[in-house]
């Protein structure tokens, strides 16, 4: 379907990538993984041509129907939902509209034959199903009926970003060009949109810095590193693998090289000047001379050190939730919430958008008032509070070095500098200004500033949002061996399943809290809002149960 030749990109000095060859086949779902920066969504807009490549090309079928997701939902505020959906299938969308303006317009200048037309080729793109399609995408993806027919600017940023998703899916493509479609949906939404790409005929491109998700939906990973592109087969944790197990090959093979260089040297110097093996030490010096070594390239990607050390342990009781509930005018998001939090845990909140996980954090942290009930620390807990949204905290006229020597002031500069190198702030990236940062290099730094401060006790509120790959392996790393008490909200299945020793889970029903890991949670719940693979499989489970009854009878 889609072929890549000699593809290469470049910005100034800068090279992402050269001489890229690679073919997308329909029925497959391929995951671009790489560094932040490293050209992932770069190679998704060439590929979609919003962007030109500095060299090579990009061979697409003419009759391939391409679905490229928006991001950019401000101009269709005033429009309604399921209008923004259909407006997806652009063909079916113009003519819907000149036939209903034929219908609407004066009787005199009505175009029989081209009514007849317009009606033709609504039936041919099945166009008569189109608002029905749009209404079923958008339940997938958790927007409520009641919404459907009121204009876009009723929905939060996030839901809004779930309908241009919606319209994308709803377009009838051939070839699916997705960037970060995960971001902003829920555990419910998520297992949707998975159960969708796996039955999706076409080919689909995605970038996702979400483990699990890239697990359950790819065939192919395509890799951007080493200013090269690769493809894998497999999934995420397949590919992981293979190119960990292709750059043990690499170093052994070069390792070998590198002693036969040795061994010959050695030969040489030790016989080079007797005469019996002169000609030996020649040809020894020939045959190293034949030796060639290539160069390594090093890898784009980077892992930050997240370290969260705590000055000293908490007392055994961390926390007391008691009867806590909250309102936002008429919809109740919290009632008569309870729960107590022992030193050590780590506790993962989960359920899905809009049901009041953010908001506990919120009432848990001071930062909102409860209507009821109330929420009690313990003795010596130094609490550190990692928010959705950051970026109040880099609003002033401050470079990194000073952003984060502001918070430390006794410290030292060699403290400051090594704590930003930890988290891959390099010396000629400090006097970096803070208002100038991504998302992701403002979470970093917010991660240094909480474990350079020796917390024992971590409230965090969806911390891997803006992280790449990298930086959430790492992360998880840091927060396994931290020995305080972590109380978080994710919606990274992977994530949660590293990390959590106790579930609570927020529903419409009140809270289910079950002590133990996400796994078991699943195993005793016989359900699973966060990863579709066990939902399959818990099928499977049944259908087999079900065949061996139906043989006994």
């Amino acid at each position: 379907m889609v072929v890549v030749q000699d593809l290469a990109k470049a910005y100034g000095g800068r090279t992402l990538f050269v001489d890229a060859n690679l073919r997308f086949d329909p029925g497959k779902v391929y995951g671009i993984v790489g560094a932040n920066g490293a050209g992932k969504s770069t190679l998704l807009r060439i590929l979609s041509g919003e962007e030109t490549s500095s060299e090579g090309e990009v061979t697409i079928p003419k009759a391939v129907r391409l679905g490229v997701l928006d991001q950019d939902h401000y101009k269709y505020e005033d429009t309604r939902i399921l209008d923004v959906v259909m407006m997806g299938d652009e063909e079916l969308w113009s003519i819907l509209e000149e036939r209903n303006a034929m219908l609407e317009g004066p009787e005199a200048d009505f175009d029989v034959e081209r009514f007849g037309h317009l009606e033709e080729r609504v039936n041919q793109l099945d166009g008569y199903t189109i608002e029905a399609r749009a209404a079923e995408v958008l339940a997938g993806l958790n927007i409520k009926d009641e919404v459907h027919d009121q204009p876009l600017s009723v929905l939060s940023g996030g839901y809004k970003l779930r309908v241009l998703l919606a319209q994308v899916l709803a377009s009838r493509p051939d070839l699916l060009l997705l960037d970060e479609p995960t971001n902003h949906l829920d555990i419910v939404s998520l297992d949707w949109l998975e159960g969708f790409l796996r039955s999706f005929s076409g080919c689909v491109i995605v970038v996702s810095h979400d483990h699990q998700f890239l697990d359950n939906v790819c065939t192919d990973i395509v890799d951007v590193d080493y200013q090269q592109i690769r493809a894998y087969k497999g999934n995420y944790t397949q590919f992981e693998q293979g190119k960990a197990e292709e750059r043990d090959r690499k170093e052994a093979d070069i390792a070998k090289r590198e002693q036969e260089i040795a061994d010959h040297k050695k030969f040489i110097e030790r016989f080079k000047a007797k005469a019996t093996k002169a000609r030996q030490a020649n040809s020894r010096a020939k045959q190293m001379a034949k030796i060639t070594i290539d160069d390594l390239p090093r890898s784009s990607r980077r892992f930050p050190l997240f370290r969260f050390p705590q000055r000293r342990p908490s007392g055994r009781d961390v926390l007391a939730v008691k009867d806590v509930s909250k309102a936002y005018d008429d919809k109740i998001v919290l009632f008569d919430v309870g729960f107590e939090v022992r030193r050590g845990e780590r506790i993962a909140i989960i359920g899905p958008n809009g049901i009041g996980k953010s908001t506990l954090l919120k009432v848990i942290m001071g930062e909102l008032e409860p209507d009821e009930g109330r929420a009690e620390w313990g003795h010596e807990c130094h609490v550190q509070y990692f928010a959705q949204d950051n970026a109040h905290l880099f609003e002033g006229k401050q470079d990194l070095h000073g952003w984060l020597w502001d918070r430390f002031p006794t410290e030292t500069i060699g403290f400051v500098r090594g704590k930003l190198a930890e988290v891959l702030f390099e010396k000629d990236e400090v006097d970096k200004q803070v208002t100038a940062l991504s998302g992701g290099e403002r979470a970093r730094m917010v991660f240094c500033a909480i474990g350079a401060s020796q917390p024992n006790v971590l409230v965090l509120d969806e911390p891997t949002n803006h992280l790449d790959l990298e930086g959430i392996e790492s992360l998880a790393k840091g927060l396994t061996t931290f020995e305080g008490t972590l109380l978080f909200v994710s919606h990274n299945r992977w994530f949660v399943r590293k990390l959590a020793t106790r579930i609570l889970e927020l529903s419409e029903d009140g809270v289910f809290d079950f002590k133990g890991t996400y796994d078991e949670y699943v195993r005793y719940r016989q359900t699973d809002h966060l990863d579709a693979e066990a939902v399959l499989a818990m099928e499977a489970e049944e259908r087999k149960k079900s065949r061996k009854k139906g043989k006994k009878r």
